[in-house]
This record gives structure tokens, sequence and C-alpha cells, in this order.
């Protein structure tokens, strides 16, 4: 167990941040793999939304996050939720490829969230996908990170969603279940076993490619067929076919859980990045989606709902690094870690401490294939963007400008657009300097 001064145990009893119609509520954090806010009826982004009905009967009984930013890229976001730092001090910046990974992965000497929650009463597990060990070939890798019985796909993806591998407790194993419905079983199965409040990080690796068909009763559209070219002439439907199979099977486990049970869950749903380029390039533009430190890449969809957790929608800034403290908060675990907020005040109508949006995509090792290197810094409305290599810097406002298309410094700089930048810039010190 590798638990730092930094972290210590609060009342078990009562909640110092939020309060809960229960003392001890269960939380399921739900991950959707490449999955933007353009792809969620839950905002009003584009017209090409997925049908979700149980994540958007989510969006009207709980919080939607207006705001909620992660890594532009699996492996980064995944280390920031597991750690709550953000990449530059774990040295996690990229995706860790499948070949060549070796030293890329989340240290195991990191202060893992499930080392702190071993200080309260939570039962805790990750299903589904990893990938945060070096090369996707170290099995034991989530047990050195405290999770106790990990189970699912260690590596990024797999090249069928219906054949696959993954590993449990060390060892691997092969499965021919489609990935959505076995990582799904195994959730009902470990969520019937729990007698103490517990913690279930489940990791989907839908809608992450390869585009497929999935079994029919798993979503709507009886019209598509199951063709290698018509998914690589047109995936935007396939697509979507994946995203209402998951929900369709995240509507299974609720409704797989008891009454009193579910009333006693806080559910959190988050996309991991945005969506992938070959279904979405064409609203985001030049800037593209997935693997960019643009909006398409870093913008995801956020939803909370829950004991506790009121109606609405907030503005409130929040990065994946605060899933960590929001978490420990709620098992009654005090956190003090620089990067990562706790937003539990926002479930309940309140403002959190975060006032800026940071994010990066970086490698120091050997450069990822694609995406747009760098970092971006969002105050308010602005947001300054510093592709790496570039001498100037882009600046955007958000407010009238989502999605990025105009920079106002591409005509030259004024005095107070060189002030926004100068805040921006001096808040990206201050983060790296802390």
């Amino acid at each position: 167990m590798k638990l730092s001064s930094a972290v210590s145990a609060a009342c078990l009893t009562a909640l110092p941040c939020i309060s809960m119609a229960n003392d001890s509520p269960n939380v399921l954090l739900i991950i959707a793999d490449d999955m933007g806010i353009e792809a969620s009826n839950c905002y009003s982004l584009g017209n090409q939304q997925a049908k979700m009905p149980n994540i958007e009967a989510m969006c009207k009984q709980g919080m939607v996050f207006e705001n909620g930013y992660s890594a532009p890229v699996c492996s980064p976001t995944r280390a920031t939720i597991m750690s709550g730092q953000y990449g530059f001090r774990t040295g996690v910046g990229a995706a860790i490829p499948r070949i060549g990974g070796e030293g890329r992965g989340l240290s195991a000497n990191t202060t893992s969230l499930f080392d702190v929650l071993e200080k309260s009463n939570y039962s805790t597990n990750v299903i589904g996908k990893w990938h945060l060990a070096d090369s996707g070939n170290d099995y034991n890798h989530p047990t050195e990170m405290g999770v106790p019985d990990y189970w699912g796909l260690l590596k990024g993806g797999t090249r069928s969603y219906f054949n696959w591998d993954g590993a449990t407790q060390g060892k691997r194993f092969d499965s021919s279940v489609y990935t959505t419905t076995d990582f799904t079983n195994q959730a009902v199965d470990w969520i019937d076993k729990q007698d103490n409040p517990w913690f279930l990080w489940l990791a989907y690796n839908a809608p992450h490619t390869p585009f497929h068909l999935p079994p029919v009763d798993l979503h709507s559209s009886d019209e598509l067929s199951d063709d290698t070219n018509a998914i690589k002439e047109n995936p935007l439907p396939y697509y979507h076919a994946m995203l209402e199979a998951m929900d369709t099977e995240i509507g299974r486990l609720l409704d797989s859980m008891e009454l009193e049970e579910r009333d006693n869950t806080i559910v959190m749903f988050v996309g991991d990045n945005g969506s992938p380029n070959q279904v979405a390039s064409d609203l985001y533009g030049v800037h593209d989606a997935k693997g960019t430190i643009y909006e398409g890449g870093t913008h995801v969809p956020l939803i909370a709902v829950g004991p506790g957790v009121k109606k609405g929608r907030t503005e409130g800034f929040v990065n994946t690094t605060d899933i960590y403290t929001t978490v420990a908060s709620i098992a009654g675990v005090e956190v003090d870690l620089v990067d990562s907020y706790d937003f539990s005040p926002l479930l309940s109508g309140k403002s959190n401490g975060r006032d800026y949006i940071y994010v990066e995509h970086f490698e120091e090792v050997v450069k990822s294939k694609g995406g747009t290197f760098g970092w971006a810094v969002r105050e308010g409305d602005y947001k300054v963007v510093q592709v790496k290599d570039v001498t100037q810097p882009e600046l955007y406002d958000l407010s009238k400008d989502p999605l990025e298309q105009n920079d106002l410094l591409a005509d030259g700089i004024s005095k107070s657009e060189k002030r926004i930048v100068n805040r921006l810039q001096a808040r990206y010190e201050q983060i790296h300097g802390s």
C-alpha cells in the first residue's frame, strides 16, 4: 500500500464535502472509450447523436456537467483518474502502444485511488479496459496498483469485440463473449456479491475501434449490413450502434440491482477522450477530435445521478483528475492533491474550487502516431492552445466559437488579447511549478 501524508482517513460515518441520503453510498464509475460530447443527446453540439436512452434518462434525473475535460487519448485519462495527477507528474502523456511501451505505464509506486480507498470500508474493483500497463503485457499491474480483483482487457484495444484476450489475478484468459456484454456480466456478478459499500470502475472499450455491427439484441439499427466495406465507407452508424449496445448493457446492469441498492448508488458516466476522427472530423474541421488538445479531443460527457445529486446542469469546471478526490470524499477519505479538486459540491448545486481547465498531450520516448501534441489552458470562456514546436499560441473565445474555428491571434494580437494570453500562460507556469 502506497499511502502518503497527503491522505488521511476522515470520519466514515459522515461525508465531509457532500450530504448524501446515506452516509456510505456506492459509487459506479462508467467510462466510455472514445466518446466526445457531440455523440450524446445530453449535449447540443452538432447533429450526430447516438440513441442512448439509459444515459439520457440519467441526464434528465441527475447532474450534467457542461465543462468536463479529459486527456486527448486513453492512457493519460485513465492515469489522471488512477493517480489524481496531471500526466507531466506521472509521465503518462500519450497512449501506451501495444509494442514498445516498456517504461511508459503508470508506475506501481504511484499512490492510486485504490490505495486511498483502503482507508475506507469500501469494497473496490476495476472491470473492463485497463490500458495503464507497459505494452499491455504486465498482467500483475492492476494488483500492483491496489485493485484487488481486476478482470478485463489489459491492452488499449482488441482486434475483435467477439474474440479477445484479457487478464485477471495476474493471468491471461480468452473470451468469445462480446466485450460489452462480458464486462457487464462481470459487473453484475461482482456487485451482487458485495456486502459493504462499494466503488466499481467499469471501463467499457466501446465505442473504440474496430467499428462493427454489435449483436442484434443490443441495438435498433436493423438496416445495417455486417459488411466490412460498408463499415469502412460509413462508420458513423456502426459507431452509434456500438454506443447504443453499451447503453443497453448499462441499463441491464442498473436493472439487475435491488431497488434499495440502486437508490443508494451514485453513478458517474464519463468519456475518456474525444470521438474517433473517422466519425467526428466533419464537425471539428481541421482540428480533428480524438488525439488533439482542442475541444474535440478533450471535451467529454460527464454525468452523475444518485443520492444527494441535484437534478440540473452545471457550468463548473471538472478535469478527470478530480474524479480521484471526489470518489475518495464520497467514501469518507480526505485527500490533498494539487491537481485534483473535489467536485462533490457541484453534485449538490454548489460551486467547487476549480477555476481553470488544463489538458496536455506529450510523448518523450517515441512520438505516438497521430494527434496534436502540446497543452491548453482554459479560464472562463478563453482558452489558449500551445501546439508543440509552434512558437505562437492560439487563443479562442469558446462562448462564441465552441468548435475553435477562429484563432483570435491569427490576424495579430491586441493589448487585451495579450493580457489574456499572458494570464493563461502564467497559469500554465503555476501548474508546472506547483
